[in-house]
């Protein structure tokens, strides 16, 4: 998991981020666990010597920890079910675990409410 891109579904103003670590004694990350990220590329059309606008709150270069949401590898339920994401995702969060944006676009696993990331969830339009 370290090196790879993720796509950042919430409105923080990131696109894509880089995974630097994952946090814990894990080699790979899965959906729920917190990672270490760096923003790769910006949200919306911006040149490359201008000033983040006033909407973004993270610009290419920041490091920030992260929650994976969605990921490629099939993960097995406890119902016997395996699900698989077509992308990796995150949404960034602050050092206190509060997510930084205030909307997540796209669906995200189900996994993150037995590791304690209802605010996450409550904020999806979906869950799978």
């Amino acid at each position: 998991m370290v090196r790879s891109m993720l796509n950042c579904i919430d409105n923080s103003g990131a696109a894509i981020v880089e995974c630097a670590m994952v946090i814990g004694q894990k080699r790979h990350a899965s959906i729920g666990d917190r990672i270490v990220v760096v923003v790769q590329k910006q949200r919306g059309a911006q040149a490359e010597g201008m000033a983040a606008s006033s909407g973004t709150k993270v610009k290419r270069g920041d490091i920030r920890h992260a929650i994976v949401v969605r990921t490629k590898y099939k993960v097995q339920r406890r119902d016997g079910s395996v699900i698989r994401f077509d992308d990796n995702a995150c949404v960034l969060i602050n050092k206190s675990g509060d997510p930084i944006g205030s909307r997540i676009n796209g669906v995200v696993g189900q996994e993150l409410r037995k590791k304690k990331w209802s605010r996450i969830l409550s904020m999806a339009p979906m869950q799978a």
